[in-house]
């Protein structure tokens, strides 16, 4: 399993005339992860689309449990639980506020399509070998 954590700010111009951070930037707070999580790794999406692989998203799903604020400095905590083996790749995302309390999980899963034919392929073979000892146990 592979973890990593990502803070950011809640910005005013995230927020609803509740002062709750709105549903539809959780979209956006998982994406930062997801990037800082393959940023950590070595690797960013500019030069995965440089190696010939786009990742576009084919499911999201989010679970709303408590708001978030404007000002909140925010915990994304990003979750490969499986190494991918085929053409699919499933972020788990955890959002915790500065009290440690947990607010919102989601769950993003993209595919690895090459550029040139837009057909799906399997992980890079960088990033697979880069992954691969956080799941010797698998």
């Amino acid at each position: 399993m592979y973890e990593h954590l990502t803070t950011v700010r809640v910005r005013y111009a995230e927020t609803d005339q509740m002062n709750i951070v709105y549903y539809g930037n959780y979209a956006q707070y998982f994406e930062v992860g997801r990037a800082e999580c393959i940023r950590a790794l070595g690797f960013t999406y500019k030069q995965m689309e440089e190696m010939g692989v786009r990742m576009p998203v084919v499911s999201m799903e989010a679970k709303f449990l408590r708001p978030a604020h404007y000002d909140d400095l925010i915990t994304i905590k990003t979750i490969l639980k499986t190494l991918p083996t085929q053409h699919e790749i499933c972020f788990e995302h955890e959002v915790y506020n500065e009290r440690k309390k947990l607010l919102t999980t989601g769950k993003v899963t993209l595919y690895f399509i090459n550029t040139l034919t837009n057909k799906r392929m399997g992980m890079p073979a960088e990033l697979l070998a880069t992954l691969a000892p956080y799941f010797s146990n698998q």
